[in-house]
């Protein structure tokens, strides 16, 4: 059994990895940011002025993004391993 080399990751892999890493870290800020406002005992009328807003629908928009962005990773990172031949046939 042969052990191939993985090729180093591409430019378009980078930069959609740095893409979701943001895109869901930012995500799960604002979920902590959210549970440690109701635990200070915020209300609904609270959420609703100032930045709250955004802060709330963040994870609503961002996680499913991030996931969208996970699977175009798997995609593009599978598609150019194949292109280098780096998968193994078996035998």
């Amino acid at each position: 059994m042969s052990t191939l080399d993985a090729p180093p990751p591409s430019r378009i892999e980078r930069i959609l990895a740095a893409i979701i890493g943001s895109t869901i870290g930012l995500s799960v800020l604002a979920f902590v940011a959210i549970i440690v406002g109701t635990w200070q005992g915020m209300g609904r009328e609270e959420f609703a002025e100032g930045i709250w807003p955004a802060i709330t629908i963040s994870p609503l928009i961002g996680l499913p993004i991030g996931f969208v962005l996970i699977i175009a990773l798997l995609i593009v990172s599978t598609t150019r391993r194949r292109k280098s031949g780096g998968h193994v046939a078996s035998e």
